[in-house]
């Protein structure tokens, strides 16, 4: 989570400690605890309101898929290269005649 280890966490709290002090560090701890729950039930507010406003189709959506951290360029790359459906061909034009010695190729004056 953002790079933060158990020692870095724990570096935090022994300075939370020292600036806050023991007398004023359970009324904060409790503050961060009632800013966190706060934080859970917006998020989960916001999922129910996403579930009621998407219907059924929100238990279809893949959010994995969705996540921008799985953007891999190479991947989307490999993955449209390699698709099952056979790449579109450019249509070659009819094969003119082949001209016969001497003869006079055709000529457009309005193309000139």
């Amino acid at each position: 989570m953002f790079g933060l280890t158990v020692e870095k966490l724990v570096i935090i709290a022994v300075i939370a400690v020292f600036l806050v002090g023991p007398n004023r560090l359970p009324k904060y701890a409790a503050q961060l605890g009632q800013w966190a729950r706060n934080l859970r039930n917006m998020a989960d507010n916001a999922t129910e309101k996403m579930r009621e406003e998407l219907g059924p189709e929100f238990d279809d959506v893949d959010w994995r898929k969705l996540d921008p951290r799985q953007y891999d360029p190479r991947r989307i790359i490999r993955d449209a290269l390699l698709d099952d459906e056979p790449a579109p061909t450019l249509s070659r034009p009819a094969k003119t005649p082949r001209l016969d010695d001497g003869a006079v190729p055709p000529y457009d004056s309005e193309a000139t």
